[in-house]
């Protein structure tokens, strides 16, 4: 262990004890008479939605709806990095359903009135105290294969529903995208806007070849679903330690040519390769995403604002480069 390392961890344990022996002086010492009564267990009155920001996100046609063209991802709010299980468990410490509010209302504040909603563990206890709280966004809902689109029709009332790209481009690895294509079809049969989310160009090229009945396509803009045998000649026969997070430069270029040969709207997402592109990087990132998609379509971004406020950065970063003369 590094003389650093050793350092701080006992700075660390010190300032520990300290703080836990002042708390229990405290109270060993306050007389009986002056301890608090016990809290009020009448319910908080609910924070008011935040007020609008000078900056709004400039908006898109999607349905009969506008919507800000940058929409606010998921993956963040219940730990999926992406990039490690020390970097998703950190994600899942901080993102407390109270944190989870704050971010939608601040998004919210910024003309980000669209949401990424994937359902798993605690989301729609978060998604209704989000509502509760006098929030509202429109839903894009990612499906995943144990989801049931009618229960998230009754209970969402979403502005549409997306396949996951896992399982379409698992569908698409073992030949059996005609499911696919049929639970497409009886999503339409809801009355909402239907899309197939993908991480690899040519699921867009087949269901475009094939006519598809969909509304819309979320694209990975890095292929992070390629086979073993894919990844070695990709990789000139290498393979990483991580094969299903390995992102490569060359591979947005890919994804962003057969959005714009379409004309349905397309979502791009992890445009920032999941938090690996940082400083400079983001804006051009950004630009590069914007340049190369169609004016009728939009980006995922999720956000982590422990650090820094990411969501007023990238709301400001989106109008400048969408109202730059």
């Amino acid at each position: 262990m590094s003389n650093s390392r050793r350092e701080f961890l006992q700075s660390s344990a010190a300032l520990t004890i300290g703080m836990m022996g002042g708390a229990a002086t405290s109270l060993a010492a306050q007389p009986a008479a002056e301890i608090p009564a016990p809290q009020s267990t009448t319910a908080p009155t609910p924070p008011a939605p935040a007020p609008a920001a000078p900056v709004q996100v400039p908006k898109m046609k999607f349905g009969n709806t506008e919507i800000g063209r940058l929409v606010l991802g998921v993956n963040p709010m219940y730990g999926f990095s992406h990039y490690n299980n020390n970097f998703s468990g950190s994600m899942r410490e901080w993102y407390t359903p109270e944190r989870v509010c704050e971010v939608l209302h601040r998004a919210s504040s910024y003309g980000i009135n669209a949401f990424n909603y994937v359902h798993v563990e605690r989301a729609q206890s978060d998604w209704e105290r989000f509502q509760s709280e006098g929030g509202n966004m429109h839903l894009i809902i990612q499906v995943t294969v144990h989801d049931d689109p009618a229960f998230l029709i009754r209970n969402f009332k979403p502005l549409a529903l997306q396949r996951r790209g896992e399982e379409i481009d698992k569908a698409f690895q073992t030949g059996t995208m005609a499911a696919e294509r049929e639970w497409c079809r009886r999503a339409r049969d809801l009355g909402v806007l239907v899309g197939v989310g993908t991480h690899k160009p040519e699921v867009i090229e087949l269901v475009e070849e094939q006519g598809w009945d969909i509304d819309f396509y979320s694209g990975c803009v890095y292929n992070r679903t390629r086979t073993e045998a894919e990844w070695k000649q990709a990789l000139n026969g290498e393979i990483m330690e991580m094969p299903h997070d390995i992102y490569m430069q060359s591979d947005p270029a890919r994804m962003y040519k057969v959005m714009r040969q379409t004309s349905k709207t397309c979502f791009a997402f992890k445009i920032l390769a999941a938090g690996r592109i940082d400083g400079d990087g983001v804006a051009r990132a950004f630009r590069t995403a914007f340049s190369n998609i169609k004016p009728q379509d939009g980006v995922y971004v999720g956000m982590f604002p422990r650090g820094k406020d990411e969501i007023s950065e990238n709301a400001e970063l989106v109008h400048s480069i969408l109202t730059a003369s």
